[in-house]
């Protein structure tokens, strides 16, 4: 089974993805704006950054500076998104346009050099960067989630207590006995 960076790159951004829609998804609109201290950031306001991230670094991803000169990352940590609506609007709209640029990449795109913040890397590097940024954010999504359902959150992982259980059920499903 061969599979290639950008394939293998892609289902990890989908998987943080879908841990962020989950996380959403259990959560009331006020919760998504709670702040836990002056000092940080409301899952909405997460979402806000992310959203200027992803526009602005791949937006002509292979043409122009990944700092857009129409961003304004400072903006991003106002909390001033309304409502949940707008909330995934603004979420979908930057998965979309990192997404799609990842998906118009080949493996020959690897090596070319992008520029970010007039820093030199190479396509990969520039995933490579994402794949730590985005996760890290999308982590603390998660945690300010569980802080708040408490003993009310659906685990988006294995279950405490079932990780053998959750072992024994992937090699059943995939005909192989543990």
């Amino acid at each position: 089974m061969k599979t290639s960076y950008l394939d293998s790159a892609i289902k990890r951004f989908e998987y943080y993805k879908s841990l962020g829609d989950n996380t959403f998804n259990q959560l009331t609109e006020e919760q998504l704006f709670w702040q836990p201290g002056a000092e940080s950031n409301s899952i909405a306001t997460l979402v806000k950054h992310l959203w200027g991230n992803m526009l602005s670094r791949w937006t002509d991803f292979l043409t122009t500076d990944g700092e857009k000169a129409w961003r304004d990352r400072d903006a991003e940590f106002e909390n001033d998104i309304k409502s949940r609506e707008e909330l995934l609007l603004k979420w979908d709209e930057g998965w979309k346009c990192f997404l799609d640029a990842l998906h118009s990449l080949t493996d020959g795109d690897l090596d070319r050099e992008i520029f970010i913040r007039s820093e030199s890397h190479t396509v990969l590097d520039a995933i490579n960067r994402q794949l730590a940024h985005y996760p890290y954010h999308i982590g603390q999504m998660v945690y300010i989630g569980k802080l708040l359902r408490n003993e009310d959150w659906k685990t988006l992982s294995i279950p405490k207590g079932k990780s053998s259980e959750f072992n024994t059920q992937k090699a059943n499903e995939a005909g192989r006995n543990p």
